[in-house]
């Protein structure tokens, strides 16, 4: 049974049993500033569990893609993944826990084929400096449950997990007690962390047994369900909110309680199909599939990897089909850094060439039944995709190479201290050298095994490879950080932020190092510069950076491609003809507002602009060439600068381009 089937199964099941299905949340968050994603499949209900009335009645069901990026490094086990897909049910008000354990017990076994032999379950154990009892009740229906299905469910107290690792499960044991940070639900946590007036209560988690085999014993402890260990997986947990805490800290029964039930469709899916491999299941495998046939390689001996490329992409089609793009903030960037992670983690199966194209259309059709209300973008997602793959390669070449070179010199720094260190030990034991000082120990750390904030800061501000890609690499690479390696970092960037505030104020009165005749030339062609970029490339050009001397120019642009020669031609020529036609170069005062909205002036800093600033214009009042906030000094025409000419253009970080040009 595939996870089509069983998420189709889950939503007839509920129909038949009284609900009305709704529509699942959008994966990207507009109006919820705590979190970015949709990372529950209650998320979007919890309105409704605090007491507002939905719409659509007491019986309400979905299933509800999500994404956690706080199980990120996770994925690479076999069943942590970012994105995932919950199928939730919810009774407000209506039936109960009786009602509840039954249905989905029925829905298991019945609908899934599972084995009951396989479920084992949890309860919440009770507090007593609370006043809270032991959950008896869904303890006496589960093992009611079990027992028509010809199961005798013996209960077992645990605790906390950690009594769980050394006492185990004994013969017969299928119903577990644990504490409140296992068993009980509040926004806040465990009991104490329950926010007052909230609404909150027990659960009662299911979990499938795949077999004693599956558990490490030395690593994770003995077997029980709460265990990390892989012998038990949690495939659904049911909220019971029988509670609400009041002001005084106490708490006290609802009069009207609710019902949240949630379990992960991947989850479920793999028991299905009795696979405590999440990645094996008929959603996932056939991306593992294509990266076997790119790579070569086979996915038992490379599962990390293909783990969290299957993984990682996945979440980023989900994003891409709800019309979110990669950019340097908030979603897009946690969009941005999946997309990244997967290519990264190709590199190492030996995969160099795009390969999004081939393995983006597996997982469109995977999702082809969510509804258009959340993925409204399809159709331009995969192009989307494929362009960040493109853009994120060539900077991924770069940083690479700059780090395997700053490895490599490293070693050759090390190993020479090394011959040093092993030349003063020769020394001090000649006899020779007899009663002379001899050169005092350092220790030496091994440069080569590199890596220093300052490393880190260069990599992401040169050659745009993220902080954390490089902290990934040296952890995958046994590179070792250098002990204040995060402090080092905040401190370049510091000192960059500082140069750019001490920039921006520059660019007020016009960004230059000094005021002589050669300088000010190259001041006003960089403002020909881009508007011949604007008018030839694309209209979206904007200012990076630039950096100009009496020697030559360097302008830094928005773009996403290199330049090709005939661009760089045309652009150059363009600059010229304008030169040649001797064009005024004008200045005024105006309104900030005046200057943004009626002449339309080309600025990058509106926020810190003044209320009275300087516009230059180069050619005609009424139809310029260039319209720009600067605070100068500029020539007076265009004739004055000579020739143009563009030496080279090149990338300066992703995204960003950098053109060195000269006047002759």
């Amino acid at each position: 049974m595939n996870a089509n089937e069983i998420r189709q199964k889950f939503l007839d099941f509920q129909v038949k049993h009284g609900h009305t299905i709704i529509q699942p949340a959008p994966l990207v968050l507009t109006d919820d500033p705590t979190t970015l994603f949709t990372g529950a499949g209650m998320q979007p209900l919890l309105p409704f569990l605090l007491g507002k009335k939905h719409d659509q009645g007491t019986r309400l069901a979905d299933s509800q893609p999500c994404l956690r990026l706080q199980d990120i490094e996770d994925v690479g086990d076999p069943r942590h993944t970012t994105v995932f897909e919950m199928l939730g049910n919810w009774s407000l008000g209506d039936y109960f826990k009786e009602e509840q354990i039954r249905n989905f017990f029925t829905f298991l076994t019945k609908e899934i084929h599972l084995d009951p032999h396989k479920i084992y379950v949890t309860c919440f154990i009770g507090n007593d400096e609370y006043g809270i009892p032991k959950d008896t009740e869904s303890a006496k229906i589960w093992q009611q449950v079990f027992k028509e299905a010809g199961i005798d469910a013996k209960i077992a107290e645990i605790g906390t997990a950690e009594q769980g690792n050394k006492r185990g499960i004994k013969p017969g044991e299928r119903i577990f007690f644990y504490d409140d940070q296992e068993n009980w639900w509040s926004r806040g946590g465990g009991i104490a962390d329950t926010p007052i007036g909230d609404p909150c209560g027990p659960d009662s988690e299911v979990f499938y047994d795949f077999g004693e085999d599956k558990q490490d014993v030395s690593k994770y402890g003995l077997a029980h369900p709460a265990s990390d260990g892989a012998r038990f997986m949690e495939i659904g947990n049911q909220v019971f909110m029988e509670y609400r805490r009041n002001s005084d800290g106490t708490f006290s029964e609802l009069d009207h309680k609710n019902v949240d039930f949630g379990g992960g469709l991947e989850r479920i899916a793999a028991a299905a199909i009795n696979s405590y491999d999440v990645f094996q299941i008929s959603s996932i495998r056939p991306i593992i599939d294509k990266l076997e046939q790119i790579s070569g390689k086979s996915y038992e001996a490379n599962t990390d990897e293909m783990r969290v490329i299957a993984d990682h992409l996945r979440g980023a089609y989900l994003l891409a089909a709800q019309g979110l793009t990669p950019s340097n903030k908030q979603q897009g960037y946690a969009m941005r850094r999946l997309i990244r992670r997967a290519i990264l983690r190709a590199l190492d199966l030996g995969i160099s060439q795009d390969f999004l194209a081939e393995t983006l259309p597996i997982i469109a059709k995977e999702y082809e039944t969510l509804p258009e209300s959340i993925l409204s973008h399809r159709a331009e997602a995969l192009s989307v995709l494929e362009k960040e793959e493109s853009v994120f390669r060539r900077t991924l070449n770069r940083g690479l190479k700059e780090l395997d070179k700053r490895l490599k010199n490293a070693e050759s720094s090390n190993r020479s201290s090394e011959v040093r260190s092993q030349s003063r030990r020769e020394a001090a034991s000649d006899p020779a050298t007899a009663g002379v000082a001899s050169v005092p120990k350092k220790n030496v750390r091994a440069f080569g095994t590199i890596l220093t904030g300052y490393d880190i800061f260069k990599l992401q501000d040169t050659y745009g490879f993220p902080l954390e890609l490089s902290v990934e690499e040296a952890y995958r690479r046994g590179i070792e950080l250098s002990q204040n390696w995060r402090a080092e970092f905040d401190e370049a960037l510091q000192e960059q932020r500082t140069r750019s505030q001490t920039a921006s104020k520059g660019m007020f009165k016009g960004g230059l190092e000094n005021h002589d005749a050669q300088t000010i030339k190259y001041h006003t062609a960089a403002h020909l510069l881009l508007a011949a970029l604007q008018q030839l490339i694309d209209p979206n050009i904007c200012q990076k950076g630039s950096n100009i001397t009496a020697e030559r120019l360097r302008f830094d642009f928005n773009l996403d491609h290199k330049l090709t020669p005939e661009e760089k031609q045309a652009v150059e020529a363009k600059v010229n003809e304008w030169i040649s036609q001797d064009l005024p170069v004008t200045k005024a005062e105006y309104d900030k507002d005046y200057a943004k909205n009626t002449l339309k002036a080309h600025g990058e800093f509106w926020d810190k602009y003044p209320d009275k600033l300087t516009v230059y214009t180069i050619g005609d009042e009424q139809n310029p060439i260039s319209r720009e906030v600067c605070g100068g000094p500029h020539i007076t025409h265009t004739g004055e600068l000579g020739h143009f000419r563009i030496k080279k253009e090149e990338s300066s970080s992703a995204g960003v381009r950098r053109i060195k040009a000269v006047l002759e």
